[in-house]
């Protein structure tokens, strides 16, 4: 059947996606949320459900497919991750409502939510340990407007950034989705190669200067001058921002608190290699069983505590006085472990109270959330009480009091919601205690007595028919109904005057209804309305009283994040021997007995110890280190293992060491490891330059640099050459703080000349012609890579490792009678003439597989017999 005329329904579907064709259209259909056409292609392929036909339109069967209602989150995350938009169309009123206005009306629906990756805040869709950033970018000249916000905690920031900076930034915030004008990236399309964020256009009318500075304050009901310090690009983005978030909220008013600007120098500087390289929150392969630093050090015990501790890590500071407020609390606890413990115990129980508040702003939460606030903020005076020993650092007693007080707010949610069982939503009802409210207690009167009613009525009807197994009954479905055995039901279906009415036959019960009964059921299905009508706006009073002190509870979730933080430190600290380390204005760099956290911790996993190593780098002497040593001596690690130290102290954490006194970083790089970018074109090697590139333009006399392998990209001559060349640029011009890992030896000979150089070594013993990695720095240099015995370690065969060793002794005996290496190409050819280089013989291999002392002497002849023809052959 052909229709090319739509339905009333498919009508109402056509004219809801018009307006959203970017947009997956969840369409409520009763129990379902329905996609069709196009919409129902993607979602079944990315759903993994089976795609369904509905009627026809335009000659063409309808595509289909639907998701519960009551378990779209599950569906809805899946999609999100996928990249989609998704449009939640709601039912706007009961079929019985739209029936009164003829028996042929469809139900009003209307889009009441967009979803998108950077607007989320269900706990379902959200890690409860990371911050979900929306970010809005705005270019204004040579300068970039950068605001981003986290709806599901309330968070907002502002910061500019230059072409430079731009990705630097980008990497800290780790966005959830960016939003740009239409023309962004027409004009910058280099900025955002290689990104994986979900990246939103909008019309380039939508960033006027004007437009979005007045919505800024009208959203926060202040005047222009309270953002006079943003620039414009930071207002417009600010007022971009919260206008996508009022269109995807339809309406609905986000609690966010007012952007804090972020001022450059601020935070040391740490960019995307170096974040990659170090895995300071995420590892390489986020799919591997390897652990981050974050994973390693994070005990915290809330959402809140989590999400900030990964923040500190990502933005490690550059004021000694703040490092020190949050070493001072770390200090306290420390020495008052018992504290410590209990604080950690009543935090345990505080639930994500930052969440729970999003979702109330945005008409999403329930008193569900509500208890759960409640349950969180009463903890309060507990913990504060705890905190009564020894001397409090003035950083702690500033968090004690920043907590706050909401006991009137506590105890009033406390009188009017149900403790336990409490429903996830207000519709549900039934959610708000007696006493309460006496017009709530007078309707639930009305409705008890109405159902007394209904007892009576069953005694009545039984006298009446005589019939002792008549029950009334009521079920959510059928509303309220007589029920009888079919048997006995015979009487009442041919007596009239008795009154009763059927409804529906069963399989063994046969169902009635009474005039007086439908009297009855309207009579209570009233009153219940009545009653869910009331909770619903009591507990909207009760909303919005929670809301009006919104911006105090999100500061006593930030307190609380703090003291969350400190005592998780210090737990750790205390637990595997971490120091407090000193902070100064200088560049001396002195750790000693370092060790690299994440693998001391894999180790101990194992029973097996780390080996802790020194480090120092003065202000004259030793700025740069030149590092040699066997591959799998720990070269790799012991330069990690700095460059974390330094990340961990100006984070405000203790380090794993027994002494650290660090001069303050100001920008942190790491080149280790090889990668490629083949979508970009760029070999490893390539790679590696454009690294070192970066590195050698940006460093500065309080930078801390650490280099591995530089120059092993290609050919030796060309590597040596630009290794010296790299080193001598570090030393002459950046003149900062570094670790240079290399193969080439020849680097060592700089030490002559450069008075800032040291040489350091991986302690390596050979011991019967094997060698053993001893993982301990030593002072001066080695002259060999023991390459092959690495490779003897992974299991080359031994005739690639018996002429890997005849080719080097060659090699080395040529450089040390000052002949050409490589222009005597018959090098190679006279070696294979002169060496039994040749493959190991089939005789020689059997001979080495055999068990001698498990053959008999009849064997035993037989072998003999077998390698001489062997050996002939």
């Amino acid at each position: 059947m052909s229709n090319k005329k739509p339905t009333p329904m498919m009508q109402q579907y056509f004219e809801i996606k018009e307006k959203y064709p970017d947009c997956l259209l969840f369409f409520r259909l009763g129990d379902f949320y329905e996609l069709f056409f196009e919409d129902a292609r993607k979602a079944a392929h990315t759903l993994g459900l089976v795609l369904t036909y509905r009627g026809f339109y335009d000659g063409k069967e309808v595509p289909m497919c639907g998701v519960p209602f009551h378990a779209y989150e599950n569906y809805l995350v899946r999609l999100i991750r996928n990249g989609y938009k998704v449009a939640i169309c709601e039912q706007m009123e009961k079929p019985e409502e739209a029936k009164k206005r003829g028996s042929t009306a469809i139900v009003k629906r209307d889009v009441i939510r967009i979803v998108t990756s950077g607007t989320l805040t269900e706990d379902a869709l959200l890690n409860s340990r990371q911050n979900n950033f929306l970010t809005v970018i705005v270019a204004s000249g040579a300068e970039y407007g950068f605001a981003w916000a986290d709806m599901s905690t309330g968070e907002f920031f502002t910061q500019t950034a230059t072409d430079e900076s731009f990705n630097t930034l980008l990497d800290r915030i780790k966005p959830a989705e960016i939003i740009v004008a239409d023309n962004f990236m027409t004009v910058h399309p280099y900025l955002f190669k290689s990104r994986s964020e979900k990246i939103e256009t909008l019309s380039f009318s939508e960033f006027d200067y004007k437009t979005n500075k007045s919505e800024l304050c009208t959203f926060f009901n202040v005047s222009d001058c309270t953002f006079k310090h943003l620039s414009k690009a930071e207002t417009v983005a600010c007022g971009v921002l919260i206008n996508y978030l009022l269109q995807t909220q339809k309406g609905e008013c986000p609690c966010l608190l007012k952007p804090h600007k972020i001022e450059d120098n601020t935070y040391m500087e740490i960019d995307s290699t170096t974040r990659r390289s170090l895995e300071l929150t995420t590892t390489l392969n986020p799919d591997s069983k390897s652990t981050s630093l974050l994973d390693t050090i994070d005990r915290t015990v809330t959402g809140f505590g989590a999400r900030a501790l990964a923040s500190q890590l990502n933005t490690p500071l550059l004021d000694i006085d703040s490092i020190n407020a949050r070493l001072d609390k770390i200090d306290y606890f420390i020495q008052n472990m018992t504290t410590c413990e209990r604080i950690r115990s009543i935090l345990k129980g505080i639930p994500d109270i930052e969440r729970a508040v999003s979702r109330l702003s945005v008409g999403r939460g329930g008193p569900r959330d509500m208890i759960s606030i409640a349950n969180g903020l009463k903890c309060i005076p507990m913990l504060r009480n705890q905190i009564n020993t020894g001397i409090i650092p003035t950083s702690l007693q500033s968090d004690l009091q920043l907590l706050g007080d909401h006991s009137e707010l506590v105890a009033e949610i406390f009188s009017a919601i149900v403790a336990e069982k409490t429903p996830t939503l207000a519709r549900d009802g039934k959610f708000i205690l007696p006493k309460y409210n006496a017009q709530l207690d007078e309707l639930r009167s009305t409705r008890s007595v109405a159902q007394q009613k209904a007892i009576q009525l069953q005694s009545v009807y039984i006298q009446k028919t005589k019939i002792n197994t008549l029950k009334v009954m009521f079920n959510s479905v059928a509303g309220y109904f007589v029920e009888v055995p079919a048997r006995q039901a015979e009487p009442l279906l041919i007596n009239k005057e008795l009154g009763f009415i059927h409804r529906q036959t069963l399989t063994n019960n046969v169902r009635f209804t009474t005039a007086e009964l439908a009297d009855f059921e309207q009579k209570v299905l009233n009153s219940t309305e009545k009653c869910i009508a009331l909770e619903i706006e009591l507990f909207e009073q009760l909303r919005q009283k929670l809301l009006a002190q919104s911006e105090s509870i999100y500061t006593t979730c930030a307190a609380l994040a703090r003291i969350d933080i400190a005592t998780a430190l210090a737990d750790y600290a205390s637990l595997n021997h971490w120091v407090r380390p000193t902070l100064t204005d200088t560049v001396e760099y002195d750790v000693k007995m370092g060790r690299h956290p994440v693998v001391e911790d894999a180790l101990k996993m194992k029973n097996k110890a780390f080996i802790p190593n020194n480090c120092y780098i003065g202000e004259e002497k030793e700025r740069l280190w030149i590092l040699t040593g066997p591959n799998m001596a720990g070269k790799s690690t012991f330069l990690r293992q700095n460059a974390l130290i330094v990340v961990l102290a100006q984070a405000g954490c203790y380090v794993p060491a027994e002494y650290a006194k660090i001069g303050i970083v100001d920008k942190l790089f790491s080149r280790v490891g090889a990668s490629d970018d083949l979508a970009r074109g760029h070999s490893t090697f390539m790679v590696e330059m454009v690294e070192v590139s970066t590195i050698l333009n940006k460093a500065t006399e309080r930078s801390f640099v650490i280099l591995d392998e530089v120059g092993r990209g290609t050919a030796t001559y060309d590597g040596l050459s630009i290794a010296w060349a790299v080193v001598e640029h570090l030393h002459d011009v950046n003149k900062c703080r570094g670790l240079f890992a290399t193969h080439y030896h020849e680097l060592t000979a700089l030490v002559n000349r450069l008075n800032r150089i040291s040489l350091h070594t991986l302690r390596v013993r050979e011991w019967q012609g094997d060698i053993v990695f001893m993982h301990e720095i030593d002072s001066g240099a080695i002259d060999r890579s023991y390459g092959i015995h690495v490779a003897k370690l992974a299991g080359l065969p031994s005739s690639v490792l018996i002429r890997s060793e005849q080719i080097l002794n060659q090699l080395e005996e040529k450089r040390q009678n000052q002949e050409p290496l490589f222009d005597d190409l018959p090098l190679f050819s006279h070696l294979a003439q002169t060496t039994s280089i040749q493959k190991e013989s089939p005789a020689i291999s059997h001979l080495k597989s055999l068990d001698v002392d498990a053959l008999s002497p009849r064997e035993a002849l037989d072998v003999l017999y077998r390698l001489k023809t062997m050996a002939e052959e």
